[in-house]
């Protein structure tokens, strides 16, 4: 049961398991993530379709799918989430790159669609000097374009709230509300919320008061039902600093109490929970972190 606080604050405990993952490497076929994950002692986690600095991929083969399908009808890891490449800029002012950004994000959707993978995190782009609302028509604009192409694949575009470094557009709830509000098929969208971004943009999520604000503002300008993932990430940047630096859990200028709220948030308890943390090849720094996670998990 789920019970508030004179202040609004959610208590309680989740009726499950943590749905808590990483982001894992495919370095050397998809199917391999399964393994790094399960390693990892991951629950959910991410990936990249293919190079992540890369315009373009090696199409799948036969084989390609094969593996990853079977690998994972024998994992528990579920459900899995995509990262699109991070050269991809959907209101980019050079022809040129927002040709590349617009096709890259239909391949990486059509690769989404092949495996089964359900959403597709994406950074929505950086007016570079065009302007907010030009920057704003111009990505609606990019994802009708994509969405007309990929018309009724299931896998949906997830729109990342970012640290508005630079240009980057979707620093405020306002801006990706926006967007959602003016794409042809809203059924196609949801949205990812990281907690660096969020911290680093200047929402206040680093006390238990400023936790509920701001969830009740994400709730009221987005609202809870179209938020599809987390990305769970210290900052090493202050709030309101608009720089996009992760750091691990409890080692950045975040404090505990932003994921002791979260973990124990029975609002996120369906929604997958992704670190995005730098890694040695033992991923004993996932461990950490996850298990630092796990234990702020109320009894």
């Amino acid at each position: 049961m789920v019970v508030n606080d004179e202040k609004g604050a959610y208590l309680g405990r989740m009726k499950r398991p943590l749905l808590l993952g990483s982001h894992m490497s495919i370095n050397g076929g998809m199917h391999t993530a399964f393994e790094r994950g399960t390693k990892a002692g991951c629950a959910t986690m991410q990936v990249f379709t293919k190079n992540g600095n890369r315009w373009a991929g090696k199409q799948y083969s036969r084989e390609d799918i094969q593996n990853y399908t079977t690998a994972a009808a024998k994992s528990t890891i579920a459900p899995v989430i995509a990262h699109a490449s991070y050269l991809i800029n959907l209101c980019a002012a050079s022809a040129d790159i927002l040709g590349k950004s617009r096709a890259a994000l239909e391949d990486e959707l059509r690769r989404c669609e092949i495996l089964g993978i359900a959403g597709l995190v994406l950074h929505p782009g950086a007016h570079t000097g065009r302007g907010e609302p030009e920057g704003m028509r111009i990505i609606v604009e990019s994802l009708n374009t994509v969405h007309a192409a990929t018309s009724g694949f299931r896998t949906r575009t997830l729109l990342e709230t970012t640290a508005g470094q630079g240009s980057t557009l979707g620093y405020r709830f306002e801006q990706l509300r926006g967007m959602m509000d003016l794409v042809d098929d809203p059924a196609r969208v949801a949205v990812c919320l990281d907690t660096c971004h969020v911290f680093a943009a200047g929402y206040d999520i680093t006390t238990e008061a400023g936790w509920e604000e701001t969830m009740r503002a994400f709730d009221n300008v987005i609202g809870f039902p179209r938020l599809a993932a987390v990305h769970v990430n210290d900052s090493k940047k202050p709030r309101g600093s608009r720089v996009d630096r992760h750091d691990h859990i409890g080692k950045g200028l975040m404090g505990l109490t932003t994921f002791r709220m979260l973990v124990n948030d029975p609002r996120f308890e369906e929604i997958p929970k992704i670190l995005e943390t730098e890694k040695s090849d033992d991923l004993h720094e996932d461990i950490e972190n996850m298990t630092l996670l796990r234990s702020l998990v109320a009894p």
